[in-house]
């Protein structure tokens, strides 16, 4: 299927990749009434862009509520060298935090890439110099997908496990009232007109149409591309970059008829496939040997366009910290029966009443911590004694109220989940500890020395819930620390975590500009790179929600408008 008015194989600007990088540059480029195709080689569009939070980390934007605390290029720029600490990407660093509000507010003006800021979201390192507690962070403005038409079938679902009753999305703000449906009547109320609201949807269409987070990011950029006359092509795949004098000009693709055929872009080859979670051979010569295979990316992210780069002389950077964005995960097997993992980033870690553990029965880190930084401390705990898989452990009363991985509150039936082995349940302590093979006598003294803290309300051993970040992974409601509550009421449960990757940090080496360079530095003539193709200008570090999906839309903008509208007209 395609979208837009121009179906011929031929183009000023290709796109490999709609995630949320490739329809940016899609977009911006058409505004300047350039000619684009964009080439998606999976049967949906959104890539992981549509399955995630779609936190958006631009400072300084005209979106930023005057009342509250200003923030600064200069505070931004300190709080990066502080958390990054890396001279590698440091113009690029630069170049983004001058550029990044020229690139948001263009997108609000021109596209319905509309996003706004979230009231209270602090940087993941809140107590740094630079860090600020809200402004940073931008989120997608609802949207009905019912503008969507018949592309709507088209656009990627979020995760079942972040949706109810089938396909309802809840945005940030209401899980508080679904949380709170049955002790207050402003939340019921608000709770019924939500499913109301869905019910109606589902007899129109497949899934509830009032779309949020990440999902509502990837809509709003799709109907941009519709809007503005943009082929939007799936099922297409990118078989080998087209020189010529050169530059690159063009690419063979195979369509989704299975025809092999010539594309050519006059003006500029994009690479935005979304980095190589699911290359083995990346992964290998790139990752952990501990990270193992697993990802939470989506599965058409398997290093397409660094191959391509790659054979047309180009080079991955390898001077990360990290080489990827991590999460912990659990692996489960949905009830079509399968194979998923769920990321556990904000969910449940911090909440009161939930402890990690490794094989020792000891815990290793904050809980509280970023997700990147939980798994850094599975890994660095590992060199020391077995921590991976690591055990996420609560009781009855924390499971209710926050769930437990791909287990949602209130969840009444957890037969399903036992006998799969993704959850493990044991009347005491000693028994869950059986049930794991961790050390029991270990479990048990971590666990009363964490019940101590929980009730004393000071984490002794972490510090969990001592600064703003934890403080808002937690639960406001809970005194006197909103991350710790005492493990006491049997049932106990747990699931095993695993080291995951978000998505890929390292990747081609650019120019401000997005264009590609070869191994001496230069660019290769009419090929550009965003999103997790581009090494990450972040290094390996994570220092607040939404700085792989920023620097997609940000570099995105910028290659579309450093395309020339006069010039190159094509191989001949």
């Amino acid at each position: 299927m395609s979208g837009g008015a121009d179906q011929a194989n031929d183009c000023d600007v290709l796109v490999i990749g709609a995630g949320a990088g490739g329809m940016t540059v899609a977009a911006v480029a058409a505004t300047r009434g350039l000619r684009v195709i964009v080439i998606e080689k999976t049967g949906a569009v959104g890539g992981t862009t549509a399955i995630s939070g779609g936190m958006v980390w631009v400072p300084n934007t005209s979106k930023h509520d005057s009342g509250e605390a200003q923030d600064t290029p200069e505070q931004a720029a300190a709080y990066l060298e502080a958390v990054v600490g890396s001279e590698h990407g440091a113009d690029l660093r630069r170049h983004y935090l001058a550029e990044a509000p020229k690139a948001i507010d263009y997108l609000g003006r021109h596209t319905h890439v509309h996003l706004r800021p979230v009231p209270f979201y602090p940087d993941y390192y809140p107590d740094v110099p630079g860090a600020t507690l809200s402004g940073r962070v931008l989120e997608p403005i609802a949207f009905d997908a019912r503008q969507l038409g018949d592309w709507f079938t088209l656009l990627r679902p979020p995760l079942p496990e972040f949706t109810l009753f089938g396909g309802m999305m809840v945005a940030r703000a209401d899980i508080v009232h679904f949380r709170k449906a049955f002790g207050s009547i402003r939340s019921m109320a608000r709770v019924l007109r939500l499913v109301a609201r869905y019910g109606a949807q589902r007899l129109r269409s497949h899934r509830g149409t009032s779309l949020v987070l990440g999902n509502a990011l990837a809509a709003r950029l799709l109907k941009s591309l519709l809007d503005l006359g943009v082929a939007v092509r799936v099922n297409t795949a990118a078989m080998r970059l087209i020189e010529k004098a050169g530059r690159i000009v063009g690419v063979e693709a195979r369509a989704a008829s299975g025809e092999v055929v010539t594309i050519v872009a006059r003006k500029g080859v994009v690479l935005a496939t979304g980095g190589f979670s699911h290359s083995t051979r990346l992964r290998r010569q790139l990752l952990p040997a501990e990270a193992g295979e697993a990802s939470a990316a989506a599965e058409g992210n398997t290093g397409d366009g660094i191959e391509l780069a790659e054979a047309a002389g180009s080079i991955v950077v390898d001077s990360n910290t990290n080489n990827a964005f991590w999460t912990p995960i659990s692996k489960f097997v949905r009830p079509d029966g399968n194979k998923a993992v769920f990321p556990h980033t904000v969910t449940d870690r911090g909440k009161p009443g939930m402890l990690a553990v490794n094989r020792a029965g000891t815990r290793f880190t904050n809980e509280a911590d970023s997700y990147h930084e939980f798994v850094q401390a599975m890994f660095r705990a590992h060199n020391q004694g077995p921590s991976i898989p690591a055990y996420l452990i609560c009781d009855r009363q924390a499971l209710w109220k926050y769930g437990l991985g791909a287990i949602q509150p209130m969840t009444l039936r957890l037969g399903s989940y036992r006998r799969s082995g993704y959850l493990f349940e044991a009347s005491t302590i000693p028994a869950l500890a059986d049930e794991l093979g961790v050390d029991a006598d270990n479990l048990q003294t971590t666990i009363a020395i964490y019940n101590r803290d929980a009730a004393a309300g000071v984490d002794t051993a972490f510090g969990r819930g001592s600064n703003a970040y934890h403080r808002y992974v937690g639960d406001a409601g809970n005194a006197p620390n909103p991350c710790l509550r005492p493990i006491v009421t049997p049932p106990f449960y747990a699931v095993a975590l695993y080291p995951a990757d978000l998505g890929t940090a390292a990747g081609l080496r650019t120019s401000r500009d997005g264009e590609v360079l070869n191994g001496e530095g230069r660019p290769i003539g009419g090929l550009y790179a965003c999103g997790n193709d581009m090494n990450s200008i972040m290094c390996g570090s994570y220092p607040g929600p939404g700085i792989t999906l920023g620097p997609a839309l940000v570099f995105g903008y910028l290659i579309a408008m450093s395309i020339p509208i006069a010039g190159h007209d094509g191989p001949g």
